[in-house]
């Protein structure tokens, strides 16, 4: 009996624990077929469809005009699959694209971590033959297949190298900043436009599903291609810039270093942005050459600086006007106010030159025959304080807002900033005379420069710099204004009057130091400067105006490094820009209004200033 109770013991416990497994299982089916369908069902189909990105073609950029300015055109990228390729066909694609294996494994390897069934570029920018090498080959290289993308080519004269900007390859870093926006073997714009408005040139991606079996090979669309997603293509740019103003800023400045920078003084939109030496743009295409880049970097005119932005170097006479400005806004002094130019000026026991004994001069003939001696002592009757503030006004020690994003704010001095570098009560009066002439400390860019002069011309308004006017949405064909911002200098209109009358006169005038930069019928205003170089070369040269006087259409600096005279060698370039922006085209013979080394050296002699 005792028997047959443990009997039946064991079958229900075997029974009871048969039953539990059947419901366990039961559940878990449930859970698959019913509760986790759509989960599943997902997981399963990525194992037969693959996922094919297709590259938006970059947007255009357009100058002021409509012009295309800058273009798309086609290039051939190889790709990978590493969950098709085989390593046996190492060697021979090695061979085909004249590619380092080990650059193609780690290639390969990035891809593998990244998404093995995602096709992954190994080298970009093919040409026809290559191309034709590997579909010749397509058997031995099982997963290698190749991408139409797009890279950048430019139709017109006007280069435009630090503005436009290029694109490279994104880095690892900025794969992980970007999340899902991009993938290993992206394009991403790296300086200039390219880098400020990415977003909006890049576009979207578009996906191709397409099936796959079990091994890997391709079957067709998947659903007829009812679930790809289309690509959009980049939005284009339409730039303030004059594409024939900057090509001719560009030849003139073609064996020099130095920079050109154009504004519309009433808006603040770029006209030119110029910096030589540059380098071709089109070199960064695609994928740049090891060499090529070396090259680039090693060169000891260094063409990857951006000397339109980014130097900071005194401005010299063309700084005179923020001094009179603060003199008489402040009345410390009115336009009647002279001093009496010996051709020199004693402060303690140091004396400081002036290269001409102008006599009698008040401060419409100071700015036209840039008198230093005036100056000096304008310097030290306005104060350091005042000098700071109003050149604060006019945007120096800071960033102008520039939308390609790489800016140097310069070096604007102040009571503070002396009292840090030389120590508090341990400098005199003495050391701000040079201030005055535009010399010292003080460190600026041509965008600021050319900045300054727009608002001289619009008497008082200051609308930040700006390259973009407009973005277009290629799909809907909608147009995006790009704002931008406005200030005005409190600063009364006489003494803008008493400004623009200098430097009207500086150009148009006997004794005026910038007439090379006269333009026919055209009221060209302007100021020269020649800044000292603390490194022991050549002086350099600038030239800031604006014209017409009466209706300013175009603000302009040019600086030339370590030529010297500001009258003789900046002067008549912004002339010929000047020229060329007013008219539409140039109405006279270039050779006529640059000078020759003869002549330079004459117009040094006669017009030399400070």
């Amino acid at each position: 009996m005792a028997e047959f109770a443990e009997s039946s013991t064991r079958k229900i416990v075997f029974y009871t624990a048969i039953g539990i497994v059947f419901f366990v299982f039961l559940a878990r089916l449930i859970q698959l077929q019913v509760l986790y369908a759509d989960v599943y069902g997902k997981k399963s189909e990525e194992n037969s469809i693959r996922q094919i990105a297709r590259t938006p073609i970059r947007g255009l950029m357009f100058d002021l005009n409509g012009t295309l300015i800058v273009d798309n055109g086609p290039a051939y990228s190889i790709t990978i699959t590493p969950a098709e390729f085989r390593m046996s066909g190492l060697t021979l694609l090695s061979n085909i694209l004249r590619t380092d294996t080990q650059i193609i494994k780690e290639k390969f390897e990035k891809g593998i971590r990244y998404n093995r069934f995602t096709p992954t570029k190994i080298k970009r920018d093919i040409d026809f033959k290559t191309l034709s090498l590997i579909e010749e080959n397509k058997d031995r290289l099982p997963g290698v297949d190749y991408q139409i993308e797009s890279k950048r080519f430019y139709p017109t004269k006007s280069k435009a190298t630090h503005l436009y900007g290029y694109t490279k390859e994104i880095s690892d870093q900025q794969l992980l900043e970007m999340g899902n926006e991009y993938r290993p073997g992206d394009n991403i714009g790296a300086t200039g436009l390219e880098a400020a408005y990415e977003r909006y040139l890049r576009g979207q991606k578009g996906f191709e599903l397409i099936t796959v079996n079990a091994l890997g090979q391709i079957m067709g669309d998947y659903n007829e291609g009812k679930n790809n997603i289309p690509v959009r293509e980049g939005s284009d740019l339409f730039l303030s810039l004059d594409a024939k103003l900057q090509a001719l800023a560009e030849s003139l400045l073609s064996d020099k270093r130095g920079a050109v920078v154009a504004l519309d003084p009433n808006n603040g939109g770029l006209l030119a942005l110029v910096s030589k030496p540059d380098y071709d743009l089109t070199t960064f295409g695609t994928v740049t050459p090891l060499d090529a880049w070396k090259e680039l970097n090693t060169d000891e005119s260094k063409p990857l600086f951006n000397r339109a932005t980014l130097t900071r170097y005194p401005p010299g006479s063309t700084f005179k006007m923020v001094l009179a400005a603060a003199a008489l806004e402040e009345g410390v002094i009115n336009q009647n106010w002279r001093v009496n130019c010996t051709g020199a000026f004693r402060f303690g026991n140091k004396v400081f030159s002036d290269l001409h004994i102008h006599g009698s001069t008040n401060v419409v003939e100071a700015i036209q025959k840039s008198c230093n001696v005036f100056f000096y002592q304008l310097m030290l009757k306005t104060g350091f304080e005042r000098w700071t503030r109003y050149g604060r006004e006019f945007g120096f020690g800071n960033p102008t807002g520039l939308d390609i994003l790489e800016e140097n704010p310069g070096l604007l001095p102040s009571e503070e900033y002396y009292d840090r570098i030389y120590g508090k009560g341990k400098w005199t009066q003495g050391y701000l005379i040079s201030l005055g002439i535009g010399q010292g400390e003080v460190g600026v860019s041509p965008l600021q420069m050319a900045g300054y002069a727009a608002a001289i011309a619009n008497r008082g308004y200051y609308h930040t710099p700006h390259a973009v006017l407009r973005i277009r949405d290629k799909e809907s064909g909608k147009l995006q204004i790009v704002p931008t911002e406005t200030r005005k200098l409190d600063i009364s209109p006489w003494v803008w009057d008493v400004l623009q009358e200098g430097m009207y006169r500086c150009v148009n005038e006997i004794g005026g130091t910038g007439q090379a930069s006269k333009v026919k019928s055209v009221s060209v205003c302007g100021k020269t400067g020649t800044a000292q170089n603390p490194h022991g070369k050549k002086d350099h040269a600038w030239f800031i105006g604006f014209a017409p006087r009466e209706n300013p259409k175009i603000a302009i600096c040019v600086l030339i490094e370590n030529v010297g005279f500001g009258g003789a060698f900046a002067a008549p370039i912004a002339g010929l820009c000047i020229e060329q922006y007013i008219y539409g085209k140039l109405i006279r013979n270039v050779q006529q209004n640059v000078l020759t080394a003869a002549q330079s050296d004459q117009a040094q002699t006669q017009q030399r200033e400070h």
